[in-house]
């Protein structure tokens, strides 16, 4: 199958394309762009291209990862909102985020003695590195341990209480971000977490009806490991509904009641997205979401 033949795409009279996500099957998000970059992996296909209002992005087997536009506020909330809860955090594991934003963002905490990161396919961080050097950047930094390899393997390989942050930024759950959604993978997850260690997942959308079928498998999972299982959302308009969520689960500690907002701000750090009130704020979930998951753990 060439590129142009796949039904995301269609070709325009002066030369450029139309590439299209479905959202549902008759829903869609199109971008008119120029292709930079075209690679089948082992493990997905991976589309590098250029639009003039999102700048550079890529996509995953056909869906948008990352835009040079508004990667800072999936970035923002994936790093900052378990720093904030506690402060104190020493040691982080990344899995996945190849694209190197999600390092970036928790590098910047100086304060950090140790952190792994392990994306399973190099070409992500390679053509990352070449269209996307401001979401990469990242990757320069001396503390960080990148290892290409499968993070399932490596997390049921670690030690226990080797990490006091786990933040899993992965794709949908098929294909080779698949095995990040298993009860297995969680439990593996609590085990090598400190006792006050936080897990942080990427855990799909709750508008359409596939997005919320997998993020309340994902949910209930974890709720079922952790003893504090919490979803927060955040606004960004080239995610399915424009409406993303994340799951914040510790052994310990509560997002909301253990907010550390004052240490935190004391980092002095420059967020275009995150604040200390967008932590609060990100944790009052609408009423439909809370209905349809049914989430007993929650604190009104």
């Amino acid at each position: 199958m060439t590129l142009l033949e796949d039904k995301v795409f269609a070709e325009l009279p002066e030369g450029d394309l139309w590439y299209s996500e479905y959202h549902a099957p008759d829903v869609k998000l199109s971008f008119k762009a120029e292709v930079l970059a075209v690679e089948q992996t082992p493990f997905q296909k991976l589309v590098f291209m250029k639009s003039e209002t999102y700048g550079v992005f890529f996509t995953l087997n056909g869906f948008v990862q990352v835009t040079s536009r508004d990667e800072f506020i999936y970035h923002d909330m994936i790093a900052h909102p378990a720093m904030a809860v506690n402060p104190d955090i020493k040691r982080v594991l990344i899995i996945g985020a190849g694209d190197g934003g999600t390092a970036r963002e928790i590098c910047r905490y100086a304060h950090l003695e140790k952190i792994d990161m392990v994306e399973i396919d190099e070409a992500v961080v390679r053509l990352s590195k070449k269209y996307l050097p401001e979401t990469a950047q990242g990757f320069d930094n001396p503390k960080l341990n990148l290892m290409i390899g499968d993070g399932l393997a490596f997390v049921l390989n670690s030690p226990d209480n080797s990490y006091d942050l786990i933040l899993v930024d992965s794709t949908d759950p098929v294909g080779p971000g698949e095995g990040l959604f298993t009860m297995e993978f969680y439990q593996n997850c609590h085990r090598i977490l400190s006792p006050e260690g936080i897990l942080i997942n990427q855990q799909e959308g709750a508008f359409y009806d596939w997005d919320f079928h997998e993020m309340k498998r994902a949910h209930n999972k974890i709720a079922e490991v952790f003893p504090i299982a919490r979803i927060y959302g955040f606004n960004i308009p080239t995610y399915s509904s424009g409406q993303w969520y994340f799951g914040f689960a510790s052994k310990k500690l509560d997002p909301v009641l253990d907010q550390r907002r004052e240490r935190w701000e004391q980092f002095g750090l420059f967020t275009r997205y995150y604040n200390s009130d967008i932590h609060q704020a990100a944790f009052a979930l609408p009423t439909y979401v809370r209905r349809n998951l049914e989430l007993l753990k929650i604190r009104p």
